[in-house]
């Protein structure tokens, strides 16, 4: 049976969105400040070579900078002042978020409500300009050092300074529009600034794929079976990142006065990926940071045990996948354990009178939430490893071009799916409020 409010979300209308003038004007900053995102990702550092940085981008497509290119919107390989993207940001917010679970400290501070909350934040933004001056002077240096120097045009102590100052700038610029983003406009602003950058990037990607096809390089019926691979993954994504176990959590009545409050049920949703997008991010960024070191240094030239480490390693290769499906599944669990307490929820379920029915309140329930999220977890794991798997054994049996990849699929399902939801919402809050206004008129008017 469906709950008045879905029965208020099948009702919307292309009237009422119209009539919701908060939700429009949300949309509309939003839109805004992904155009100002996506014209900065082309504008270009001072002192660098354009070109000869597209030739080694591309060299290098496969390794940790293709990954890293693919979050800031090609603003790394064409060096722009968003080259960073939000990368360092979400790099020390998950950091802070790990010592929160780690450091008493840092406990202390999340339970303090919306203080400990603003005291976290601040923590994350000074790491974040730690971690920008530190990154952006690691590309200045290693921007000197690509294909002889080449890649830069006057190299020195003022390039990297100058290096600095902008890339610092930049991530600092859309620290900011991202928390815009999530206070004016609609969803999470540093999630929709990497999904803008993973979109835009599509139409190009499908062009290739079928000019390839044009040019014979790819079957017609190759490209139809992945099509519909994709479009058979996307339904999966979908499904897998709505799915959720709802734990029915009953609170007892109690009397104040001479009323009676309390009695009613709720249910508590634990998602079956609980851990997000990030067990694939860590894990890409463990595999492919080697591989990236190692084409710079030229090992598979040299040659050696290094070199057949290199090789073993490389995309599609048994080893790879064995490796990249452990990690997956290693930080699916011990994220899900950082983000998800059982025992501080079984105590604040006990502390507002809330139970499971048939579970004893306290140690029994949080055994009962472990035992639950344990077993969603180890289905949210193998999910995720399936679907960033895929394309990498498309890459060992058909060699394919297109490379589909696991975690930008996820970031853009994800994202989609949230912000979607976060519309519906204030469309129902804007027909509640309509709703109330109405029958304020009636009560007046009578």
């Amino acid at each position: 049976m469906a709950s008045p409010a879905e029965s208020l979300a099948g009702n919307m209308s292309l009237d009422a969105f119209s009539k919701a003038t908060e939700l429009k004007s949300r949309i509309k900053f939003t839109v805004l400040a992904l155009i100002v995102y996506r014209l900065g990702t082309y504008i270009p550092i001072p002192g660098i070579d354009p070109f000869t940085l597209s030739s080694l981008f591309t060299q290098h497509a496969g390794g940790i900078l293709g990954m890293f290119d693919m979050f800031s919107g090609g603003a790394l390989k064409r060096m722009t002042i968003f080259a960073l993207s939000v990368m360092p940001y979400i790099t020390a917010s998950i950091i802070v978020q790990l010592l929160s679970a780690i450091l008493p400290q840092f406990e202390a501070l999340k339970k303090e409500g919306e203080q400990g909350r603003i005291k976290l934040n601040q923590y994350s933004r000074y790491l974040t300009v730690l971690f920008a001056v530190v990154q952006s002077y690691a590309l200045s240096i290693g921007l000197e050092n690509m294909m002889g120097g080449s890649a830069v045009v006057i190299a020195g102590p003022f390039f990297r300074i100058s290096t600095m100052a902008t890339l610092t700038g930049g991530t600092i610029f859309l620290m900011w529009l991202g928390e815009q983003i999530t206070a004016r406009g609609i969803g999470n602003g540093t999630s929709l600034i990497i999904y803008s950058g993973i979109v835009a990037n599509l139409p190009h990607a499908m062009a290739q794929t079928l000019e390839l096809g044009r040019t014979g390089a790819l079957s017609t019926w190759f490209i139809l079976v992945i099509i519909a691979l994709i479009f058979g993954v996307l339904a999966v994504c979908v499904f897998c990142e709505r799915a959720q176990r709802r734990i029915l959590v009953q609170y007892p009545k109690r009397q104040v006065g001479n009323r009676m409050y309390g009695g009613e049920a709720s249910h508590m949703p634990l998602k079956i990926n609980t851990s997000g997008v990030i067990p694939p991010i860590f894990a890409s960024s463990l595999l492919l940071f080697p591989l990236t070191l190692a084409s710079f240094t030229n090992v598979q030239q040299k040659g050696g045990v290094m070199a057949d480490i290199v090789t073993m390693l490389g995309h599609g290769k048994p080893l790879f996948m064995v490796l990249y499906a452990a990690l997956i599944v290693f930080f699916a669990f011990f994220y899900t354990a950082v983000v998800f307490n059982p025992v501080d929820t079984a105590d604040n379920l006990k502390k507002y009178g809330g139970f499971v029915p048939g579970i004893r309140p306290g140690k029994n329930t949080a055994d009962y939430f472990d035992y639950v999220l344990t077993r969603l977890t180890v289905l949210g794991a193998i999910y995720l490893a399936t679907i960033c798997l895929l394309p990498e054994f498309l890459m060992s049996k058909g060699a394919i071009p297109f490379y589909l990849g696991g975690t930008s699929l996820l970031i853009v399902v994800s994202v989609t799916i949230d912000t979607l939801s976060r519309i519906q919402s204030h469309m129902i809050a804007h027909q509640y409020e309509g709703l109330i206004k109405k029958s304020r008129l009636r009560g007046g008017g009578t």
